[in-house]
């Protein structure tokens, strides 16, 4: 038995937040992801915007909103969040695997083009799983506070989420997972209250509307005998080859699981990369200082543009 989200986002208090047209897809394993897609859609250049655990396409309003005047700004929620579907564990993986699949296919559908893809958390190892499938339309890559390599790293309030028995208590029971996101995952605090706070915490309002934030936890790869090990090597093998595409590097270096050292690992892989290291921001960097990030993101469109050449380029790899 599956379940779907019972959030309208035009009746909430968060509505002002999240002014956009929901779109639906259906997967070919019969569930129903939510998405959005502002701005022209023939002959528009796409940015492709990939969330992580606990958030959804809400975190990337402002850039939607911003950008959806010259771009085709698209930007799913996996299944298990946000407003997509819900199923249980018996009807749906909740792996890395099978995200990048769900992805791949709706990129696929909607035949996006010329992509800039943006990534953050989760989002970043399901994001250049995606591009290792479809590199040709890879153009330019925009990275928050991610990984989509190994690590032996884990935070200890996140291993225990792992724990069997106290895991699904405190992430689906008390949404312990959640909740504690909105006062560690940023720094300026203040800007998660009211509206905005309860945007994030909307489509995770009950035990069986959090099955895919605890999945998520339980789905890192922290040893090789790990089921998620070897598709996550993949993605981490394929890396390379994305070394000519522009990339844009903007790290919250108050982030508590995502620390700096993984933006130097980014920085090690791509040297050519253009890096901000915010001292004043955390996970949530969008949420820290957006107003910063979108004009770097101009900034950087404008100082590395999709031209035909590269898109040739792009196309022999």
């Amino acid at each position: 038995m599956t379940y779907t989200s019972e959030i309208n986002p035009k009746d909430t208090s968060w509505s002002g937040e999240y002014p956009f047209k929901s779109n639906t897809f259906e997967l070919s394993n019969g569930l129903t992801m939510h998405y959005l897609d502002e701005g022209p859609k023939e002959h528009a250049p796409s940015i492709l915007m990939v969330h992580g655990n606990p958030t959804w396409s809400f975190y990337y309003r402002r850039l939607v909103s911003h950008f959806s005047g010259d771009y085709r700004c698209v930007a799913p929620d996996h299944i298990g969040c946000g407003l997509s579907e819900k199923p249980d564990r018996e009807d749906y993986p909740y792996t890395l695997e099978e995200r990048i699949a769900n992805l791949t296919e709706l990129v696929t559908s909607l035949d996006l083009q010329d992509i800039t893809l943006v990534i953050h958390d989760w989002g970043g190892a399901i994001g250049m799983g995606l591009a290792a499938n479809l590199p040709e339309r890879i153009k330019r890559i925009v990275v928050f506070n991610t990984a989509a390599f190994r690590s032996d790293r884990i935070p200890f309030s996140i291993d225990i989420c792992r724990i069997p028995g106290f895991g699904p208590l405190a992430v689906q029971g008390f949404n312990g997972f959640v909740r504690v996101a909105q006062i560690r995952a940023i720094h300026h605090k203040d800007r998660l209250k009211g509206p905005v706070g309860d945007g994030y915490v909307a489509p995770y309002n009950s035990w069986k509307n959090r099955i895919a934030v605890q999945r998520f936890v339980e789905d890192i790869p922290m040893d090789s005998d790990h089921p998620t090990y070897t598709t996550l090597k993949h993605v981490e093998d394929n890396l390379e080859q994305f070394q000519d595409r522009p990339m844009l590097i903007v790290w919250g270096e108050r982030d508590f699981c995502f620390n700096p050292s993984f933006r130097r690992e980014w920085e090690r892989r791509f040297p050519r990369a253009e890096v901000h290291a915010l001292k004043d921001a955390s996970h949530y960097v969008l949420e820290d200082a957006h107003e910063l990030i979108i004009p770097w993101m101009e900034n950087f469109f404008t100082e590395n543009p999709i031209t035909h050449d590269q898109d040739d380029a792009s196309s022999s790899n």
